[in-house]
Protein backbone atom coordinates (compact mmCIF):
# COMPACT_ATOMS: atom_id res chain seq x y z
CA UNK A 1 0.00 0.00 0.00
CA UNK A 2 1.11 3.51 -0.77
CA UNK A 3 1.56 5.66 2.29
CA UNK A 4 -0.05 9.09 2.36
CA UNK A 5 1.80 11.50 4.65
CA UNK A 6 -0.11 14.34 6.21
CA UNK A 7 1.27 17.72 5.06
CA UNK A 8 3.29 19.60 7.62
CA UNK A 9 2.49 23.17 6.49
CA UNK A 10 -1.23 23.35 5.79
CA UNK A 11 -0.98 27.01 4.79
CA UNK A 12 0.84 26.01 1.61
CA UNK A 13 -1.22 22.89 0.85
CA UNK A 14 -4.77 24.07 0.36
CA UNK A 15 -5.94 22.98 -3.11
CA UNK A 16 -7.29 25.63 -5.42
CA UNK A 17 -11.07 25.92 -5.70
CA UNK A 18 -11.33 24.01 -9.02
CA UNK A 19 -9.06 21.09 -8.06
CA UNK A 20 -10.56 17.70 -8.98
CA UNK A 21 -8.34 15.76 -6.57
CA UNK A 22 -6.58 16.24 -3.26
CA UNK A 23 -3.42 14.51 -2.05
CA UNK A 24 -5.40 11.49 -0.75
CA UNK A 25 -7.18 11.11 -4.07
CA UNK A 26 -3.92 11.42 -5.98
CA UNK A 27 -2.43 8.67 -3.86
CA UNK A 28 -5.41 6.47 -4.73
CA UNK A 29 -4.89 7.20 -8.44
CA UNK A 30 -1.27 6.08 -8.19
CA UNK A 31 -2.22 2.99 -6.16
CA UNK A 32 -4.74 1.80 -8.75
CA UNK A 33 -2.25 2.28 -11.57
CA UNK A 34 0.78 0.78 -9.81
CA UNK A 35 -0.68 -1.92 -7.54
CA UNK A 36 -3.83 -2.91 -9.42
CA UNK A 37 -2.30 -2.41 -12.87
CA UNK A 38 -5.31 -0.56 -14.25
CA UNK A 39 -4.89 1.47 -17.44
CA UNK A 40 -4.08 5.13 -16.86
CA UNK A 41 -6.94 6.29 -19.09
CA UNK A 42 -9.48 4.16 -17.17
CA UNK A 43 -8.33 5.44 -13.78
CA UNK A 44 -8.33 9.03 -15.00
CA UNK A 45 -11.87 8.70 -16.32
CA UNK A 46 -13.01 7.27 -13.00
CA UNK A 47 -11.71 10.32 -11.15
CA UNK A 48 -13.00 12.81 -13.72
CA UNK A 49 -9.57 14.07 -14.75
CA UNK A 50 -7.59 13.92 -17.97
CA UNK A 51 -5.11 11.17 -18.73
CA UNK A 52 -2.40 13.80 -18.89
CA UNK A 53 -3.13 14.89 -15.30
CA UNK A 54 -3.08 11.31 -14.06
CA UNK A 55 0.30 10.72 -15.70
CA UNK A 56 1.57 13.95 -14.13
CA UNK A 57 0.80 12.68 -10.61
CA UNK A 58 2.26 9.28 -11.44
CA UNK A 59 5.49 10.88 -12.63
CA UNK A 60 5.71 13.05 -9.52
CA UNK A 61 5.21 10.01 -7.27
CA UNK A 62 7.94 8.08 -9.06
CA UNK A 63 10.34 11.04 -8.79
CA UNK A 64 9.57 12.26 -5.26
CA UNK A 65 7.48 9.63 -3.53
CA UNK A 66 4.44 10.60 -1.48
CA UNK A 67 5.71 14.17 -1.07
CA UNK A 68 5.31 14.67 -4.83
CA UNK A 69 1.54 14.32 -4.44
CA UNK A 70 1.26 17.35 -2.19
CA UNK A 71 0.15 20.79 -3.37
CA UNK A 72 2.96 23.08 -4.41
CA UNK A 73 3.37 26.79 -3.92
CA UNK A 74 2.51 28.98 -6.90
CA UNK A 75 5.61 31.08 -6.25
CA UNK A 76 7.92 31.17 -9.32
CA UNK A 77 10.85 28.81 -9.20
CA UNK A 78 13.27 31.52 -10.24
CA UNK A 79 13.02 35.06 -8.94
CA UNK A 80 14.18 38.12 -10.85
CA UNK A 81 17.95 38.48 -10.74
CA UNK A 82 20.63 40.92 -11.75
CA UNK A 83 20.93 39.42 -15.23
CA UNK A 84 17.23 39.95 -15.88
CA UNK A 85 17.43 43.57 -14.80
CA UNK A 86 20.50 44.06 -16.99
CA UNK A 87 18.77 42.79 -20.12
CA UNK A 88 15.68 44.88 -19.38
CA UNK A 89 17.88 47.97 -19.18
CA UNK A 90 19.47 47.06 -22.54
CA UNK A 91 15.98 46.60 -24.00
CA UNK A 92 14.88 50.00 -22.73
CA UNK A 93 18.02 51.62 -24.18
CA UNK A 94 17.48 50.07 -27.62
CA UNK A 95 13.85 51.14 -27.54
CA UNK A 96 14.48 54.74 -26.46
CA UNK A 97 17.68 55.52 -28.32
CA UNK A 98 17.19 53.62 -31.58
CA UNK A 99 13.38 53.22 -31.58
CA UNK A 100 13.65 49.52 -32.41
CA UNK A 101 10.50 47.44 -32.40
CA UNK A 102 10.04 44.60 -29.94
CA UNK A 103 10.69 42.06 -32.68
CA UNK A 104 13.93 43.78 -33.73
CA UNK A 105 15.13 43.89 -30.11
CA UNK A 106 14.29 40.20 -29.67
CA UNK A 107 16.33 39.28 -32.77
CA UNK A 108 19.33 41.33 -31.65
CA UNK A 109 19.36 40.02 -28.08
CA UNK A 110 18.35 36.48 -28.90
CA UNK A 111 15.22 36.45 -26.70
CA UNK A 112 11.69 35.40 -27.49
CA UNK A 113 9.46 38.16 -28.82
CA UNK A 114 6.92 37.48 -26.06
CA UNK A 115 9.55 38.07 -23.37
CA UNK A 116 10.69 41.36 -24.92
CA UNK A 117 7.05 42.42 -25.27
CA UNK A 118 6.50 41.77 -21.55
CA UNK A 119 9.57 43.81 -20.68
CA UNK A 120 8.46 46.74 -22.84
CA UNK A 121 5.00 46.64 -21.30
CA UNK A 122 6.46 46.55 -17.78
CA UNK A 123 8.63 49.62 -18.40
CA UNK A 124 5.78 51.35 -20.29
CA UNK A 125 7.56 51.60 -23.61
CA UNK A 126 5.23 49.38 -25.58
CA UNK A 127 3.73 52.15 -27.71
CA UNK A 128 5.50 54.65 -29.94
CA UNK A 129 3.67 57.47 -28.15
CA UNK A 130 5.65 56.63 -25.01
CA UNK A 131 8.85 57.49 -26.90
CA UNK A 132 7.70 60.98 -27.81
CA UNK A 133 8.73 63.77 -25.45
CA UNK A 134 5.79 65.06 -23.46
CA UNK A 135 4.77 68.55 -24.41
CA UNK A 136 4.95 70.83 -21.37
CA UNK A 137 1.66 72.00 -19.93
CA UNK A 138 0.97 75.56 -20.95
CA UNK A 139 -1.44 77.42 -18.73
CA UNK A 140 -2.43 80.99 -19.32
CA UNK A 141 -5.08 83.37 -18.11
CA UNK A 142 -5.84 86.81 -19.42
CA UNK A 143 -5.80 89.67 -16.95
CA UNK A 144 -8.71 91.73 -18.20
CA UNK A 145 -12.31 90.58 -18.74
CA UNK A 146 -13.09 90.54 -22.44
CA UNK A 147 -9.47 90.36 -23.49
CA UNK A 148 -10.28 86.90 -24.85
CA UNK A 149 -13.46 84.83 -25.05
CA UNK A 150 -13.55 81.18 -26.07
CA UNK A 151 -16.30 79.97 -28.40
CA UNK A 152 -17.20 76.33 -28.99
CA UNK A 153 -20.09 74.02 -29.91
CA UNK A 154 -21.18 70.70 -28.41
CA UNK A 155 -23.71 68.39 -30.09
CA UNK A 156 -26.22 66.59 -27.84
CA UNK A 157 -28.82 64.07 -29.00
CA UNK A 158 -32.47 64.96 -28.55
CA UNK A 159 -34.66 62.48 -26.67
CA UNK A 160 -38.25 61.96 -25.57
CA UNK A 161 -37.65 59.82 -22.48
CA UNK A 162 -35.09 59.02 -19.81
CA UNK A 163 -32.11 57.52 -21.63
CA UNK A 164 -29.86 54.53 -21.10
CA UNK A 165 -27.31 56.58 -19.13
CA UNK A 166 -29.84 56.53 -16.27
CA UNK A 167 -31.92 53.39 -16.90
CA UNK A 168 -29.19 51.20 -18.37
CA UNK A 169 -31.73 49.98 -20.95
CA UNK A 170 -31.17 50.81 -24.61
CA UNK A 171 -34.54 49.46 -25.73
CA UNK A 172 -36.93 52.10 -26.89
CA UNK A 173 -34.13 54.61 -27.37
CA UNK A 174 -35.07 57.96 -28.88
CA UNK A 175 -33.55 57.48 -32.30
CA UNK A 176 -33.90 59.76 -35.28
CA UNK A 177 -34.86 62.83 -33.23
CA UNK A 178 -31.83 64.84 -34.29
CA UNK A 179 -29.51 66.92 -32.15
CA UNK A 180 -29.34 70.02 -30.01
CA UNK A 181 -26.28 72.20 -30.44
CA UNK A 182 -24.84 73.88 -27.36
CA UNK A 183 -23.16 77.15 -28.37
CA UNK A 184 -20.75 78.21 -25.64
CA UNK A 185 -18.93 81.49 -24.93
CA UNK A 186 -16.69 81.80 -21.88
CA UNK A 187 -14.50 84.70 -20.77
CA UNK A 188 -10.87 83.71 -20.25
CA UNK A 189 -10.17 85.99 -17.27
CA UNK A 190 -13.34 85.49 -15.22
CA UNK A 191 -14.81 82.21 -16.58
CA UNK A 192 -18.12 84.04 -16.97
CA UNK A 193 -20.13 81.89 -19.38
CA UNK A 194 -23.00 82.35 -21.82
CA UNK A 195 -24.71 79.35 -23.45
CA UNK A 196 -27.58 78.81 -25.87
CA UNK A 197 -29.24 75.68 -27.25
CA UNK A 198 -29.67 76.08 -31.03
CA UNK A 199 -30.93 73.74 -33.75
CA UNK A 200 -27.70 73.66 -35.81
CA UNK A 201 -24.13 74.90 -36.12
CA UNK A 202 -24.35 76.65 -39.45
CA UNK A 203 -23.03 80.11 -40.15
CA UNK A 204 -26.35 81.82 -39.38
CA UNK A 205 -26.59 80.18 -35.96
CA UNK A 206 -22.93 80.74 -35.03
CA UNK A 207 -23.02 84.38 -36.13
CA UNK A 208 -26.32 85.05 -34.37
CA UNK A 209 -25.00 83.46 -31.20
CA UNK A 210 -21.85 85.56 -31.42
CA UNK A 211 -23.85 88.81 -31.58
CA UNK A 212 -26.11 87.84 -28.67
CA UNK A 213 -23.12 86.69 -26.61
CA UNK A 214 -21.32 89.99 -27.21
CA UNK A 215 -24.42 91.90 -26.12
CA UNK A 216 -24.69 89.73 -23.01
CA UNK A 217 -21.07 90.38 -22.05
CA UNK A 218 -21.45 94.07 -22.88
CA UNK A 219 -24.43 94.34 -20.52
CA UNK A 220 -22.08 93.18 -17.75
CA UNK A 221 -19.42 95.73 -18.60
CA UNK A 222 -17.22 93.44 -20.68
CA UNK A 223 -16.02 94.64 -24.06
CA UNK A 224 -14.66 91.71 -26.06
CA UNK A 225 -11.32 92.23 -27.80
CA UNK A 226 -10.51 88.75 -29.11
CA UNK A 227 -12.44 85.59 -29.85
CA UNK A 228 -10.93 82.10 -30.07
CA UNK A 229 -12.65 79.33 -32.06
CA UNK A 230 -11.77 76.05 -33.71
CA UNK A 231 -11.93 75.58 -37.47
CA UNK A 232 -15.56 74.51 -37.69
CA UNK A 233 -17.49 75.45 -40.81
CA UNK A 234 -19.61 78.01 -38.98
CA UNK A 235 -16.57 79.76 -37.52
CA UNK A 236 -14.60 80.02 -40.77
CA UNK A 237 -17.64 81.18 -42.75
CA UNK A 238 -17.33 84.56 -44.44
CA UNK A 239 -20.34 85.94 -42.54
CA UNK A 240 -18.89 85.09 -39.13
CA UNK A 241 -15.48 86.58 -39.95
CA UNK A 242 -17.07 89.69 -41.46
CA UNK A 243 -19.05 90.41 -38.27
CA UNK A 244 -15.90 90.06 -36.15
CA UNK A 245 -14.02 92.38 -38.48
CA UNK A 246 -16.81 94.98 -38.43
CA UNK A 247 -16.84 94.93 -34.61
CA UNK A 248 -13.08 95.25 -34.37
CA UNK A 249 -12.66 91.85 -32.68
CA UNK A 250 -9.57 89.83 -33.52
CA UNK A 251 -10.35 86.26 -34.58
CA UNK A 252 -7.95 83.62 -33.21
CA UNK A 253 -8.30 80.10 -34.62
CA UNK A 254 -6.82 77.00 -33.05
CA UNK A 255 -4.43 74.72 -34.88
CA UNK A 256 -6.13 71.71 -36.54
CA UNK A 257 -6.56 68.67 -34.26
CA UNK A 258 -5.42 70.53 -31.15
CA UNK A 259 -8.56 71.09 -29.05
CA UNK A 260 -6.43 71.77 -25.96
CA UNK A 261 -5.60 75.17 -27.48
CA UNK A 262 -9.20 76.12 -26.73
CA UNK A 263 -8.99 74.28 -23.44
CA UNK A 264 -11.11 76.59 -21.30
CA UNK A 265 -14.12 76.09 -23.55
CA UNK A 266 -13.48 72.33 -23.66
CA UNK A 267 -13.20 72.18 -19.87
CA UNK A 268 -16.35 74.23 -19.40
CA UNK A 269 -18.26 71.90 -21.74
CA UNK A 270 -17.15 68.93 -19.61
CA UNK A 271 -18.50 70.68 -16.53
CA UNK A 272 -21.69 71.57 -18.39
CA UNK A 273 -22.31 67.95 -19.38
CA UNK A 274 -21.45 66.48 -15.99
CA UNK A 275 -23.31 68.95 -13.79
CA UNK A 276 -26.24 69.81 -16.05
CA UNK A 277 -26.90 67.63 -19.10
CA UNK A 278 -26.27 64.26 -17.41
CA UNK A 279 -26.79 65.20 -13.78
CA UNK A 280 -30.59 64.94 -13.74
CA UNK A 281 -32.81 62.34 -15.51
CA UNK A 282 -34.65 64.86 -17.66
CA UNK A 283 -37.84 63.43 -19.22
CA UNK A 284 -37.08 65.08 -22.57
CA UNK A 285 -34.50 67.21 -24.31
CA UNK A 286 -36.95 70.14 -24.22
CA UNK A 287 -37.07 69.99 -20.42
CA UNK A 288 -33.29 69.77 -20.38
CA UNK A 289 -32.98 72.90 -22.52
CA UNK A 290 -35.51 74.74 -20.33
CA UNK A 291 -33.36 73.96 -17.28
CA UNK A 292 -30.20 75.47 -18.81
CA UNK A 293 -30.76 79.13 -17.69
CA UNK A 294 -31.18 78.00 -14.07
CA UNK A 295 -27.95 76.00 -14.13
CA UNK A 296 -26.07 78.76 -15.94
CA UNK A 297 -27.12 81.32 -13.34
CA UNK A 298 -25.95 78.98 -10.59
CA UNK A 299 -22.61 78.45 -12.38
CA UNK A 300 -21.94 82.17 -12.83
CA UNK A 301 -23.17 83.35 -9.43
CA UNK A 302 -22.74 80.50 -6.94
CA UNK A 303 -20.31 77.83 -8.15
CA UNK A 304 -16.75 78.47 -6.88
CA UNK A 305 -13.99 77.95 -9.42
CA UNK A 306 -10.67 76.38 -8.53
CA UNK A 307 -8.60 78.53 -10.88
CA UNK A 308 -10.23 81.68 -9.47
CA UNK A 309 -9.13 81.04 -5.86
CA UNK A 310 -12.54 79.49 -5.11
CA UNK A 311 -14.38 82.58 -6.29
CA UNK A 312 -17.39 82.50 -8.58
CA UNK A 313 -17.15 84.05 -12.06
CA UNK A 314 -19.29 86.99 -10.93
CA UNK A 315 -17.01 87.57 -7.95
CA UNK A 316 -13.97 87.38 -10.22
CA UNK A 317 -15.58 89.96 -12.51
CA UNK A 318 -16.29 92.27 -9.57
CA UNK A 319 -12.67 92.00 -8.47
CA UNK A 320 -11.32 93.07 -11.86
CA UNK A 321 -13.66 95.96 -12.64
Amino acid sequence: MLRHDRPQDTRMNYPHQNARTKPLGRAEIVRRIVEEGLPVAEVAAGFGISERTARKWLARWRAEGASGLQNRSSRPHAADDEAGRFWREITACLRREYRLSGEEIAVRLGFARSKVARWLTRIRLGSLAALMPQEPVRRYQRERPGELIHLDIKKLARFAGVGHRITGNRRGASEGMGYDFLHVAIDDATRLAYVEVLPDERRGSTTGFLIRALRWFRARGIRVERGMTDNGAGYIARLFRKVLRMLGIRHIRTRPYTPKTNGKAERFIQTLLREWAYAIPFPSSERRAANLPRWLAWYNHQRPHGSLDRRTPVQALAGTT
